[in-house]
């Protein structure tokens, strides 16, 4: 049934103009925070992007493990068109 679906959804006018985002992978460094100076490839020009810490954790109550992390969260900065694409930290973002 799935190749039905795709079928209904394939366009039939004229091809569709250039994506302005491109999909390839893209140098991108960060800037501020705890992770300033990390280099990284994003596709698709993301507007943010969430940096994960894991933390030291006791087992819970019940004996079942959980999994912490930090989170800390880089905005996109406009000004940049080329790479390598910057994002800054943001920290009032929880």
């Amino acid at each position: 049934m799935l190749g039905g679906m795709d079928d209904a959804t394939t366009p039939n006018g004229p091809a569709a103009p250039a994506d302005p985002h491109p999909t390839e992978a893209e140098l991108a460094v960060l800037d501020g925070g705890p992770a300033t100076g990390l280099r990284l490839r994003v596709a698709g020009r993301p507007p943010i992007l969430q940096v994960t810490r894991p933390c030291a954790a006791e087992p819970g109550p019940g004996g079942g493990a959980f999994g912490v992390a930090e989170v800390y969260v880089y905005r996109r900065d406009w000004g940049v068109k080329r790479a390598p694409l910057r994002y800054g930290y943001d920290p009032g973002s929880p």
